[in-house]
Formats: structure tokens, C-alpha cells, sequence
């Protein structure tokens, strides 16, 4: 998956208030899947349509920890290689299921100590699929 930043695609200040490039993340059925098998969730609503409709779902959907890792390359792609995740705090609201397209955002809330805090929201169709906070400690140790 390409990144697919919309808008100004230049470096963002790590400063309170800083807002980050959308990404824009179609959500496909390998992509559900693929995300499902690799992080060993084998339960049947992430990889089976019939049995996720048996269990009120229109269709299979992502599980969290494959939101995660979209949150988590979000972040790592806007502050480079050398940054590193100290705390990613997420919850989730309305699923994506395939065919939608979820959009992630990001807004620095604090910088201290070497530190950024973003606050995160990912939003589809339906509307918001996950919010949180990502606490990432800055290459170099220190805040730009």
C-alpha cells in the first residue's frame, strides 16, 4: 500500500496544534484478511461474509490490531524511521468493512522531553472507525 497523503505533503512542525497529512486507506478484503491471518485472529468475522452475517454483520470486518498497525504506520511515516511508538491508545467505533475507504488524521497534542503526542482519529462511511492518542519519542531524542 502506497502512501496517499492528500494535501500539503511537506514536514509538519512537531509543535502543538500541528496537524499531520491525512492517509487515505482503502479498505479491501485481502486487506481485512490479510491483516486478520497475520496477526493470528483466525475468528471467523474478519475471514468468513456468511458467518459474519450469521452474526449481524453485513460483512467480515477489520479487527483492531490491524487498526493498530494502520495507526501505527501512520505515525511512523510522517516522523520518520528513527522514531520510536511508546504508546499507542486506541479505540475502536464504527467497522470497516471492505469497499469503504478510511481516512486517518493526526493532530499533535503535546510535545515534552523528546516526546510528540498525537491525538488520532480514523473516520469512514459510517463515521468514525478509531480514535486515540499515540505517544512517539522523536528521532534525534529531541523535539524540532
Amino acid at each position: 500500500m502506497s502512501k496517499q497523503y492528500s494535501g500539503n505533503e511537506g514536514p509538519v512542525p512537531i509543535r502543538p496544534g500541528a496537524e499531520l497529512p491525512p492517509l487515505t486507506v482503502p479498505v479491501t478484503r485481502t486487506l481485512i484478511v490479510a491483516g486478520a491471518v497475520a496477526s493470528r485472529d483466525y475468528q471467523d468475522v474478519h475471514h468468513d461474509a456468511e458467518a459474519a452475517r450469521e452474526k449481524g454483520s453485513p460483512d467480515i470486518f477489520m479487527n483492531i490490531l490491524t487498526t493498530n498497525g494502520l495507526v501505527g504506520r501512520y505515525i511512523t511515516d510522517h516522523f520518520g524511521p528513527r522514531c520510536t511508538l511508546r504508546k499507542v491508545a486506541i479505540r475502536l467505533g464504527a467497522p470497516n468493512h471492505p469497499g469503504d475507504t478510511m481516512v486517518l488524521r493526526g493532530t499533535v497534542s503535546e510535545v515534552a522531553d523528546g516526546t510528540a503526542v498525537v491525538r488520532v482519529t480514523g473516520e469512514n462511511g459510517r463515521g468514525h472507525h478509531v480514535t486515540g492518542t499515540v505517544t512517539v519519542a522523536l528521532d534525534g531524542g529531541g523535539a524540532a
